[in-house]
C-alpha cells in the first residue's frame, strides 16, 4: 500500500506589482546586454537569441497595450546606462511606429506611422474647425508625396484629417500609436472599419493660447500619416556603405525640400479657408516619435528666444549671456542668463530655459543656442559647468577659451 505523501504546496503567484517590476527589470537587462555589444561586428548565438527575445518582448508589450512596461523599462535604463536607454527607447519608438502585416499566400506588408512638423505663422491664429475642409487639396497632397519621390509609387497613403497641436501629439503613447497604425492598415486594406478608437482618441482638440484677431501667432502643428507598402519594396532600401547611405539620405532630403515648396499651397488650404495669409515652415518628415521630438525641441527653442528677446527690450548697452545645464526639480534644462555687461556683478536682465534631453551633446546644444543668440545681437557668450541651487553660474568661461 503506497505511503501517503505530504502534498507539495503550490507556489504562490507574484503580486501583479511585483510581476510588473520583474518584467520591467528583465527588458532593461536585455537592453543593457545588447548595448554593451553594440559596437561588435559579430553576435554570438547566445547574444543573437537575447536580441530576438528583446524584440519579441517589445512587440508583446506593444500589442498588449502595456505602456507601463515600456515606459518603466526606459525610465529604469535612463538611471543605469545611457547606451541602454538610447537603444531601448529607439527600439520601442521604431517598433511602435512600424509594424508588419503578414498575410497567407501574399507578400508581407509594412505600415509606418510618420509625422511632419509644421510651424504656421498667421494673424489671429488657426481655427481648429476650419481645418481639413478641402477634399481636393487633401487628395492632391497625398498624390504629391508619391510624385515627389518621398513614398513608393506602389505605397498606399492616408493622412489623419486633423492637424495635431503639440499637446495632442505629446499625449500619444507607444501602444496607442501602434493601435492607430493597425487601424490605418485596415482602412488602407479596404476593410470595412466600423470604428477606430485609437485614432479617434488621439484627436482630443487643441489647447493652449488663444489669439486676438490682430495678434501675430506662430503655432506648431503636426500632419500625421500612414504609409503601407510591401516590406521588401526596394524603393525604401538604404544602400550599404557609409558614403552610399549618406548620399541616399541627402538625395531624399533634397526631394523633401523641393516638395515642401510645391506642397505648401495645398497644406495652407488644409489648415485654413482660401484667402488666409499663412506662412509655413516645415521640419523634416520622420517616423512619428522622431518628428514629434524635433518639433517640440524647435518649439522650445523659439519659446526660449522669445523670452530672451523680451528681456532685451529697452536695453541698449552691452550684454553677456551665460549658458549651462541646471536641475529644476529633477528635470535637466539648458539655462540662459543675460547680464547687462561682462562684470561679475553685472545686473541680471533675464533668464530662459529649454529642456535638456538625457544624453544630449552639451557642446552641440550650446552651439545651437549661441547661433540663436546671435540673431538677437548677443555675441558675448560664456558656458557654465552648471547653475547651482541658487541660480548662480558655476565656473563660467568664454566659449573661445
Amino acid at each position: 500500500m503506497p505511503k501517503n505523501k505530504k502534498p507539495v504546496p503550490r507556489k504562490s503567484a507574484l503580486p501583479a506589482e511585483e510581476k510588473e517590476e520583474v518584467q520591467i527589470a528583465a527588458l532593461c537587462a536585455l537592453a543593457l546586454e545588447l548595448a554593451e555589444q553594440e559596437d561588435s561586428d559579430t553576435l554570438g548565438d547566445a547574444l543573437r537569441q537575447k536580441e530576438a527575445d528583446f524584440n519579441r518582448l517589445v512587440r508583446r508589450y506593444l500589442n498588449g497595450n502595456h505602456d507601463d512596461m515600456l515606459y518603466g523599462a526606459i525610465d529604469q535604463a535612463s538611471h543605469e546606462d545611457i547606451g541602454a536607454w538610447r537603444l531601448l527607447r529607439g527600439a520601442v519608438e521604431e517598433a511602435a511606429a512600424s509594424l508588419q502585416i503578414r498575410r497567407e499566400n501574399a507578400p508581407t506588408l509594412e505600415i509606418d506611422a510618420f509625422a511632419i512638423p509644421v510651424f504656421v505663422g498667421s494673424t489671429g491664429g488657426l481655427v481648429e474647425a476650419e481645418g481639413f475642409q478641402d477634399d481636393a487639396a487633401y487628395d492632391a497632397l497625398l498624390d504629391s508625396m508619391k510624385a515627389a519621390g518621398l513614398e513608393s509609387p506602389h505605397a498606399k497613403l492616408v493622412l489623419v484629417r486633423h492637424a495635431y497641436d503639440a499637446a495632442e501629439a505629446s499625449r500619444i503613447t507607444y501602444t496607442q500609436l501602434h493601435a492607430m497604425a493597425r487601424e490605418a492598415s485596415a482602412m488602407l486594406g479596404n476593410k470595412k472599419v466600423a470604428e477606430a478608437p485609437a485614432l479617434e482618441r488621439s484627436i482630443a482638440g487643441w489647447t493652449g493660447a488663444t489669439f486676438g484677431p490682430d495678434d501675430t501667432a506662430v503655432e506648431l502643428r503636426f500632419l500625421v500619416g500612414f504609409s503601407q507598402k510591401r516590406a521588401e519594396d526596394p524603393f525604401y532600401a538604404v544602400p550599404e556603405g557609409e558614403k552610399a547611405a549618406e548620399d541616399w539620405f541627402e538625395a531624399r532630403m533634397e526631394r523633401y525640400r523641393r516638395w515642401t515648396e510645391e506642397a505648401a499651397p495645398l497644406v495652407k488650404r488644409l489648415f485654413a479657408p482660401a484667402g488666409r495669409d499663412l506662412q509655413l515652415n516645415f521640419l523634416y518628415q520622420d517616423l512619428f516619435f522622431g518628428a514629434r521630438e524635433q518639433g517640440l525641441a524647435e518649439q522650445a527653442m523659439l519659446a526660449l528666444m522669445a523670452t530672451l528677446g523680451a528681456a532685451l527690450d529697452g536695453h541698449d548697452g552691452p550684454v553677456r549671456a551665460v549658458v549651462g545645464p541646471a536641475d529644476v526639480k529633477g528635470d535637466m534644462v539648458l539655462r540662459v542668463q543675460l547680464y547687462a555687461g561682462a562684470q561679475s556683478d553685472a545686473p541680471l536682465l533675464g533668464t530662459g530655459e529649454r529642456p535638456l534631453e538625457l544624453g544630449s551633446d552639451l557642446a552641440v546644444e550650446v552651439d545651437d543656442v549661441r547661433d540663436a543668440l546671435a540673431t538677437l545681437g548677443v555675441d558675448d557668450v560664456a558656458v557654465a559647468a552648471r547653475f547651482d541651487a541658487q541660480g548662480k553660474p558655476v565656473d563660467p568661461r568664454a566659449l573661445d577659451d
